[in-house]
């Protein structure tokens, strides 16, 4: 059972599988965002998710307002000091969502065969004829024969709690339809999907720029999920509006593709934005089921080539309410991590009943895959990708990965002021962590003076593999061989204190010297 995604020795002892797998300081390279919600938001719970391997933490502003995830938020920051692990900020905007508007709260059934008729009448009550939608413009974009999908939010497909139905007739504002399969419709909010339809609504709304002009702002978020992105210009407007919030100019985009309209132009938005979220759980309902397992492919594929970020989200759905995933779900994220996927975005932290377990369970999944992936084949296909003549940066941070994996380096530090030499290293997979040293730099906006630093290594958290520490800002920017040396032991303390680094290990360091970038390995003595 040898493909070029495994890396497995002939002849297999099976019995090895059932060996207990060695506890490890970094519980796994792909990285962990855990959605922080009711469910969630307690000190005790945070805590016990960033142990497990949360190493971003979502919040989602489809729901609930600016106080509530402040308090969240508060709670993340006493988790991270308690526990002293990094966690980066994560505002995930509403975007063009359409909702149903139930104001009573009151359970809605629906019959298979029977209709229903959505107005854009907030005032009238949901019933199961009648089902009130925040958008005026739904009659204008849809005809007979479209499909459009309502569930409650995060649903989890299940055809007891989401509907399936066919637009039959157009009256004015308001949508006739043909209820495909009996449900029931519980709790207060209820998306609406739909399929393959273009829907003419802003993908950065007011609410959104209204939310991140001042809870993002007072928050200084590290990452900005712009939802419903479909088109690059989305993510320009988007980069543009954050450059006039002051810090938040350094925020990374991650584009959310959610729709047909997303895939079409994929390679524009992937060129354009910091990182891609592949939302699977909008995917799968406007693209055929057999096709979705084909563009995640081929869109980690692109993104990996690209050295970016790739998110999946709608992993272990199961464990909102089961202590464990089921045998498909643990296979999904295991093929995904072959697939080198470096994000997994875990919702199920939001409501589910085990938000550690589900951490802690993708965690052990995806070390296990990343056992036996076959880094050299990858090497090779990205090193080929890219061709030559490579830039500078690019062929320093392909080179130091090559001397780390000859030497079985336990480790490779790599000194970085934008985050951007640690990123292109971890573009290249390497099969051991790679601790991005920080080094700050003084900067003024004329007002006062301040050190850069924070958001690079907070923004590492993302990146598979990248393992970040902040050096002290004491230190000049402007590299000598002095200043090297004294950061470099710090990072080896660091790496020894954590288990990475052993004596006798060799170490592979990445570093400016002046005008120069060097590669060097080290090895330690006792």
């Amino acid at each position: 059972m040898v493909s070029s995604h495994l890396l497995l020795e002939e002849p297999i002892r099976m019995a090895s599988i059932l060996e207990p797998s060695k506890p490890n300081f970094f519980p796994a390279m792909t990285k962990i965002v855990g959605t922080l919600g009711p469910k969630s938001r307690s000190v005790e719970i945070i805590s016990g998710c960033l142990k497990a391997g949360m190493s971003v933490a979502r919040f989602d502003f489809s729901w609930g307002d600016a106080e509530y995830h402040q308090e969240t938020l508060e709670n993340l920051k006493v988790a991270i000091k308690s526990t002293k692990k990094l966690c980066a900020v994560m505002l995930d905007t509403g975007g063009p969502e359409l909702q149903v508007i139930n104001k009573t709260e009151h359970s809605i059934s629906l019959q298979a065969d029977s209709f229903v008729v959505l107005t854009p009448d907030p005032d009238k009550e949901a019933t199961s004829n009648l089902l009130p939608i925040n958008f005026s413009g739904l009659s204008q974009a849809v005809k007979p024969g479209d499909t459009i999908f309502i569930g409650q939010y995060l649903f989890t497909g299940s055809e007891t709690t989401s509907v399936w139905l066919e637009v039959t007739d157009v009256k004015g504002k308001d949508v006739v339809c043909l209820i495909k399969n009996s449900a029931t419709l519980a709790g207060p909010l209820y998306t609406l999907h739909v399929s393959q339809i273009h829907i003419d609504l802003p993908t950065l709304t007011d609410k959104d720029k209204e939310v991140i002009s001042t809870w993002g702002v007072r928050n200084n978020i590290d990452f900005l999920s712009l939802s419903c992105t479909r088109h690059a210009e989305d993510v320009r407007h988007a980069r543009e509006f954050l450059s006039n919030l002051g810090d938040l100019s350094q925020t990374q985009i991650f584009a959310k593709i959610e729709n047909v309209e997303g895939l079409t132009h994929f390679d524009e938005i992937l060129q354009e934005a910091d990182g891609i979220i592949i939302s699977r759980g909008n995917l799968g309902i406007d693209l055929p089921p057999e096709k979705v397992f084909l563009f995640q492919k081929a869109a980690v594929h692109k993104c990996n080539m690209a050295g970016k970020p790739a998110v999946v989200t709608r992993v272990v759905d199961s464990m909102t309410d089961n202590l464990r995933p089921t045998r498909a779900e643990a296979t999904d994220v295991a093929n995904a991590v072959l697939d080198v996927m470096l994000f997994f975005w875990v919702r199920r932290t939001l409501r589910g009943l085990y938000p550690v377990d589900t951490i802690s369970v993708v965690g052990k999944i995806c070390a296990e895959a990343e056992k036996v992936y076959n880094q050299d084949v990858y090497f090779k296909k990205t090193v080929k990708y890219v061709g030559e003549p490579m830039t500078h940066l690019e062929s320093i941070a392909s080179s130091a990965v090559r001397a780390a994996i000859k030497v079985k380096a336990s480790v490779i530090i790599c000194f970085t002021s934008s985050g951007r030499a640690a990123r292109l290293i971890a573009k290249y997979r390497p099969t051991m962590p790679v601790l991005s040293v920080v080094i700050p730099r003084l900067k003024t906006n004329q007002l006062r003076w301040t050190f850069s630093g924070a958001f690079e290594a907070r923004q590492s958290l993302i990146v598979r593999g990248l393992f970040p520490m902040l050096a002290d800002p004491r230190h000049p920017a402007e590299s000598t061989n002095a200043t090297n040396e004294s950061v470099l032991k710090v990072a080896l303390d660091h790496g020894k204190a954590s288990g990475v680094i052993k004596p006798h290990d060799r170490v592979v360091v990445c570093q400016k010297v002046g005008d120069a970038s060097v590669v060097k390995i080290i090895e330690l003595e006792d």
